[in-house]
Parts: structure tokens; C-alpha cells; sequence
């Protein structure tokens, strides 16, 4: 592994503890295409890229998705790709899911050892089948922040926002992103779903500039590690 992409790693274990540390991945085609037209997804990221997201799994107490990524992809959302060390088990399974659309039939549901919860709305007729919290629903959906504090209250300090694109754009729109790692491959797809859609800025002074670290990967595929804190933080100086 790189020293870049693990000093990557670095930073999640020498985070606070005192609050919660969130890292978001997304792995998208040079012209910012997570999946074609038709929803095919799989795989634009290679090897290497697998590799770390895997090692960022392994470093975080929950990783977290949006019920559309469970439904489109019936991801299994566990450490598979690297060994885990003595010192930590596979990381908790959370699944945002507002109405109780979660399938009892989810992979994430498969026994495992690893703790999944379902994030409900307060009005959800239809409890997911798993555990679950309860947050109250807004006018655009369950708020990040909210998602966070009662995620850290169950213990869950350093969390992984996996997806999908929706679900990671609004985490950064609410400003709890501490770091981003894009991964990017080198791939042309020309048309279909973009990864990061954020709330519009009108001036370029005002888009986030984060300090960033970038990591050629083995098989070609170049890691972005942004510093989203440290964006807000100079954002908040202009």
C-alpha cells in the first residue's frame, strides 16, 4: 500500500473521539460518472481501489448507506477484501431508511456478528426488519446532522458515508464530512449518473477547496483524500 493512502487511514484512527469523525468514499470514471444510463455500477473502480475501500471499512465503527444503494446494489457492506487485525471486528451496518422499504431479504441482514440498524423516520408506518432509530422526518428527508448525534450516542464514533451519490452529497451540503476520498478510474463512460450533486454556489470563491492528498493506486486507479474540514475552515475565513 502506498504511504499516501495510508496516511489516508491514519488520520481516521488518530481521530477525536470526543465527536464523531465521518469519512465519505465515492469511486467514479474520470468524467465523474458513477453508473452508466441503465444503472450498471459495476466494476468502474478496480483492485487497488477496492482494496482501500475495504481498509476504510475496516477502520470505522459503521459504515453507512442510503436505502436506494441497498435496494439497486443489495451491497454486503462487511470487510472481505483485507484481513482484520485482532483489535477489530467486522464495522456496524447502518441503512437510511426513512419509510421501511428495507427487504428482509438484504445481504446487510446476513448474520455475521456485525451489529445493522435502520435509521426510521418518527412517522414510519413500516419499521424496518432489523434494529432501528428514529429520527423526525424534515421537509428534505432525515438531517444528516441528527443522523450523526444518534449514531455517536449508540457508540458509533468514526463512520464511513458509502453511498449512494444522493446520500453523500447531502452529508456534504450539511457540512459533517471531515474527509472525502474520491476514487478516481481511468475511464470515459460519456453519459449517465454524476456522483456529487451539491446545493449551488454563486460565486467560486464560495466552492470548497479542500486540501488534498493524491495516490496513484497500483493498477492505475488515483485516490483523492480531501480535506473537507479544512475547506470549511477556510471558507469560514473569507
Amino acid at each position: 500500500m502506498h504511504n499516501e493512502a495510508a496516511s489516508s487511514l491514519e488520520v481516521i484512527r488518530q481521530a477525536d473521539p470526543g465527536r464523531p469523525f465521518v469519512v465519505a468514499q465515492l469511486g467514479q470514471s474520470l468524467d465523474g460518472r458513477i453508473a452508466t444510463p441503465t444503472g450498471e455500477s459495476r466494476w468502474i473502480n478496480r483492485d487497488c481501489a477496492l482494496d482501500h475501500l475495504h481498509r476504510l471499512r475496516a477502520e470505522v465503527d459503521a459504515v453507512v448507506v442510503g436505502i436506494g444503494t441497498v435496494i439497486a446494489d443489495d451491497p454486503l457492506l462487511n470487510v472481505r477484501r483485507i484481513p482484520l487485525t485482532q483489535k477489530r471486528t467486522q464495522p456496524a451496518r447502518v441503512v437510511i431508511d426513512p419509510s421501511g422499504r428495507l427487504p428482509a431479504t438484504a445481504k446487510i441482514l446476513n448474520f455475521d456478528g456485525a451489529d445493522v440498524l435502520a435509521i426510521n423516520a418518527h412517522d414510519c408506518t413500516n419499521p424496518s426488519p432489523c434494529n432501528t432509530l428514529t429520527i423526525e422526518r424534515g421537509s428534505d428527508g432525515l438531517c444528516p446532522k441528527a443522523i450523526l448525534e444518534a449514531l455517536f450516542a449508540r457508540g458509533f464514533n468514526k463512520l464511513l458515508i458509502e453511498g449512494g451519490a444522493h446520500t453523500v452529497s447531502r452529508f456534504i451540503d450539511a457540512g459533517v464530512i471531515d474527509r472525502l476520498h474520491i476514487l478516481f478510474a481511468p475511464l470515459i463512460i460519456g453519459s449517465g449518473q454524476t456522483g456529487i450533486n451539491l446545493l449551488p454556489v454563486g460565486e467560486l470563491s464560495r466552492a470548497l477547496r479542500p486540501p488534498t492528498k493524491v495516490c496513484v493506486l497500483d493498477d492505475g486507479d488515483v485516490l483523492f483524500d480531501c480535506d473537507l474540514s479544512g475547506a470549511r475552515a477556510n471558507l469560514a475565513t473569507k
